[in-house]
């Protein structure tokens, strides 16, 4: 029984490192940039500035402060510690929206905006409450890819979503009413600002 937990919580931990935020949210930006691109070139420097400024700096930000003993881990756990590093992400995605909008490409400075917008949301929430990222940023990732690439992809995706979740519950990180609440802002909001900026 006690193995069987300690495997448990083994895959709770690989799935919940495998589908970070960054992690998720910067796998997405590729076949984006790629979709709306003229060449390969093209996309890779598209989707390298979102990922570097949405995705790198705040990694970075978070395992300078985790080596420094400011922060307990990469994820995060402590409510209070995450402020810090969603205001970095939120410096990080304005920049890549800017710049991107900027150099007038095609779609890549919507997904910045929508990330923008929902870590905006999310860092109001978390001052007061513990809300999950991760089954936020997956939600949005099967939302955006549904969307683009129609409803089979999006389908194959789904499972991913109580997957990620329940991993975040297994390691205790949030409980089920906190990645629920995650998942329904990922959802509603990733569907609410895209019809927005198809009506644009």
């Amino acid at each position: 029984m006690e193995q069987t937990g300690h495997v448990r919580l083994k895959i709770a931990r690989i799935v919940s490192d495998l589908f970070s935020p960054p992690v998720v949210w910067g796998a997405l930006a590729f076949p984006l940039a790629y979709s709306a691109a003229a060449s390969l070139e093209e996309a890779l420097i598209w989707a390298l500035i979102y990922v570097l400024l949405v995705c790198v700096l705040p990694a970075l930000f978070i395992a300078v402060m985790v080596m420094t003993g400011r922060i307990t881990d990469i994820h995060v756990r402590v409510r209070r510690q995450r402020y810090a590093p969603m205001a970095v992400t939120l410096f990080g995605t304005t920049l890549a929206w800017i710049i991107l909008s900027l150099m007038n490409v095609p779609l890549m400075p919507e997904f910045a905006l929508i990330s923008l917008i929902e870590i905006a949301v999310m860092l109001t929430i978390t001052l007061v409450w513990q809300i999950s990222l991760h089954a936020m940023s997956i939600t949005t990732a099967v939302v955006v890819a549904g969307a683009f690439y129609g409803s089979s992809t999006a389908l194959l995706l789904v499972p991913l979503i109580p997957i990620v979740s329940a991993s975040r519950v297994v390691l205790r990180r949030h409980t089920v009413p906190q990645v629920i609440a995650g998942g329904a802002i990922g959802a509603g909001m990733t569907l609410l600002l895209m019809a927005v900026i198809v009506a644009r």
